[in-house]
């Protein structure tokens, strides 16, 4: 079989229902656009069981998502959706691009939370842009705009608070939402939610806990990963 998309951490496959697929975690890993490149045994696993236990309680808190069913240790089924092309990165601290840009100090906590948009492009670089761009480039309608920020703030206000009882601090985070194919007028989140696409510090320590122990050659990183689970399992009661 062929998997009808693939990227740098996940396969697309049809299923027998047209508006379900299946979506496989890949072992893979990339960081500065995939300049970058490794692979690590069990991140797979690692990421979709994090990322489907904090789906099942972002839908419990009435934030709805393509998330279907775990089917085993690395794939999962999701709603087929259309991906919106462009990603909500929301900042509650200093970190990464961000300091670079700035020159601002890592760690620094902003007043309330920094909203961003960029064009999900890997040939361009994911840049960021503004509501123009997006309005101008046709990428999405401002109505879907103003969806797309309040969606992400409420995703942001909820998990502070669970990675909070998880005994993390959450940096910052990376979303994806698409548009359900039987249902076009309906975006829901999309993608994943885990260490990589979320910054995420221990809260008496500071360690980091997340990709860019790969980033920054840090060592550990499935071990950070396996913590991570290990709290969210915890929190979650699994």
């Amino acid at each position: 079989m062929t998997p009808l998309y693939e990227g740098k951490a996940k396969r697309l496959w049809a299923t027998s229902d047209p508006n379900v697929l299946r979506m496989e975690f890949k072992n893979d890993a990339t960081a500065f656009n995939g300049e970058k490149k490794a692979s690590f045994e069990d991140k797979g696993r690692l990421n979709n069981a994090i990322s489907t236990l904090i789906y099942g309680m972002l839908e419990k808190e009435g934030v709805p998502t393509h998330f279907v069913r775990q089917i085993d240790e690395t794939n999962v089924e999701v709603r087929k959706v259309e991906i919106l092309m462009v990603e909500v990165i929301v900042r509650n601290l200093a970190a990464g691009s961000f300091c670079k840009r700035t020159g601002v100090e890592e760690g620094r906590e902003f007043s309330r939370p920094i909203v961003e948009f960029s064009i999900k492009s890997d040939e361009l670089g994911d840049p960021l842009v503004n509501d123009d761009y997006i309005r101008e480039l046709d990428l999405a309608s401002e109505a879907d705009l103003a969806f797309l920020r309040e969606a992400a703030l409420k995703v942001n206000e909820i998990l502070i608070r669970f990675f909070g009882e998880c005994g993390l601090k959450l940096v910052d985070f990376k979303l994806e939402f698409g548009r359900l194919a039987e249902d076009p007028s309906q975006i829901v989140l999309a993608d994943e939610i885990s260490p990589d696409g979320c910054r995420l510090w221990d809260l008496k320590t500071g360690e980091k806990m997340d990709k860019d122990r790969f980033r920054r050659d840090l060592g550990n990183v499935m071990e950070a990963y396996a913590e991570v689970l290990d709290r969210v399992k915890k929190a979650t009661g699994a």
